[in-house]
């Protein structure tokens, strides 16, 4: 996977979409961080699914350390330019790659990437305009379809908490 290390300029115009969206990034990182925080060793560890083995540890701060990377290609859209490159076979690589560097996480360090990164994400998110959110570009991890910047962060940034959070409770039947 090829993506670009150069961040685009930001707006300085407020936009209430933009807020919209930084809000929900946080309300959701917050769900996951006070789930987070009441599990013991043993969940912490627990095989976050049947097909999926990386204990659930790793995949709080697999959320917390995805973040900058999901920003960045949003802001990339916010220029209009596509995301090329990325697959996701790509994805699955990064996943494994971040489950073997982070094996054993402990729940401190996982809980302070999460609390650091969705604030820096939010952030970001709350300096783009409308123009930013509605800006469109072809996406290789959707078959090139022109995808706006909301929706991609809507469908990355924003729900990845969320998504985890449940498939956590699950795992855990909680």
């Amino acid at each position: 996977m090829t993506v670009s290390t150069e961040i685009p300029p930001m707006s300085s115009v407020a936009s209430e979409r933009a807020e919209a969206l930084a809000q929900r990034l946080e309300e959701g990182a917050r769900r996951l961080a006070a789930f987070a925080g009441t599990l013991t060793d043993v969940e912490w560890r627990t095989p976050f699914g049947t097909t999926d083995k990386r204990e659930i540890g790793v995949i709080v701060h697999h959320v917390a350390s995805i973040y900058p990377l999901e920003i960045h290609l949003a802001q990339v859209l916010t220029t209009g330019k596509p995301i090329e490159g990325v697959t996701w076979d790509a994805v699955a690589e990064v996943n494994a790659g971040h489950a073997r560097e982070n094996d054993g996480v402990t729940k401190e360090a996982a809980l302070e990437l999460l609390a650091r990164n969705s604030a820096d994400a939010a952030a970001v998110i709350r300096a783009l305009s409308d123009e930013e959110l509605a800006q469109a570009a072809p996406v290789s991890l959707y078959g090139d379809a022109p995808l706006t910047c909301q929706f991609f962060l809507e469908d990355h940034a924003v729900r990845h908490s969320y998504h985890h959070l449940a498939r956590i409770r699950k795992a855990l039947g909680r």
